[in-house]
């Protein structure tokens, strides 16, 4: 086998790069958002993959958020001497390999927990509203609904359901700022979803069985 990549790993301009036409992976706009963000808080931890001619084998998701960002040059490990099986095969298998793990989900419900209580911002964590609530409420009383299974049950303190949901997004800061003071309500730069009217707030760590002792 020829040296290992990641022996190496240098800068190159991101618009040098092109894709592999052929990758099965669709990356939403959704999680190109997540990788942006994780870049953003992070940095370039994972550099990308390529051939000798600068053709993507791993990491076309990293390059896209890298592209959406303005970054001009990313990291880069060049895969020398592989043949093209092995740089179709990678493409796949480096996308597989990462999905046939699981989670501990206690070990991963107490980390959370413990973030959110130190009140730092989980969007970085790369899961959205509906994974979070089904981790820490489905999966403790099972595939049924939580709120109707348990209502009236004074030690359950579960969510209020809501009416409807909206996605806000907003072109700036200013305008950020401006739709709070319409709605009447305080925030801070963390601040990822309200009541209306306005609520108590209620943290992850409340999404259990009140303690009996």
């Amino acid at each position: 086998m020829s040296e290992w990549p990641a022996k190496s790993v240098s800068m190159q301009k991101t618009e040098s790069l092109s894709p592999y036409d052929r990758n099965s992976r669709v990356h939403s706009e959704r999680q190109i958002d997540q990788i942006v963000n994780s870049i953003r808080e992070f940095g370039f931890t994972i550099p990308v993959l390529v051939d000798e001619k600068s053709m993507l084998i791993a990491g076309h998701g990293r390059v896209m958020a890298a592209q959406k960002m303005g970054l001009e040059e990313v990291p880069v490990m060049v895969a020398t001497g592989w043949t093209d099986q092995q740089k179709r095969a990678y493409v796949i298998a480096d996308n597989k390999l990462t999905e046939n793990s699981t989670w501990d989900e206690e070990l991963l419900k107490s980390e959370i927990k413990q973030l959110e209580f130190e009140e730092y911002n989980l969007d970085f964590l790369g899961f959205d509203v509906d994974e979070l609530t089904n981790l820490f409420l489905d999966k403790e009383f099972g595939k049924t609904d939580a709120l109707e299974e348990w209502t009236d049950m004074p030690e359950y303190e579960g969510l209020d359901p809501c009416y409807k949901k909206v996605v806000v997004n907003f072109d700036d800061e200013e305008s950020f700022n401006k739709f709070f003071e319409v709605v009447g309500q305080d925030h801070t730069e963390k601040t990822k979803s309200i009541w209306f009217p306005e609520k108590e707030k209620r943290n992850l760590k409340d999404l259990e069985w009140a303690d009996e002792g």
